[in-house]
């Protein structure tokens, strides 16, 4: 359990983050088919939120290398 608190909030982090420094991406954000489950009563495991956390990293330095600042 203390391992989804952890990557909770380096998410929280990451989108706090990618609102703040480049808010163009956050439509990406909402599109990601991780942030909406398609099951009826959605469990937060462990799986889901590594591999959420890594599209967010990945979104995220694949722009600053596109969009040098």
């Amino acid at each position: 359990m203390k391992t989804e608190i952890i990557l909770i909030e380096k998410i929280m982090s990451i989108t706090s983050l990618i609102k703040e420094k480049h808010p163009e991406l956050m439509k990406f954000i909402d599109e990601m088919p991780v942030t909406i489950p398609d099951e009826n009563n959605p469990q937060l495991n462990l799986q889901a939120l590594i591999g959420y956390y890594n599209s967010l990293t990945d979104l995220l330095k694949k722009y600053e290398i596109e969009h040098p600042s």
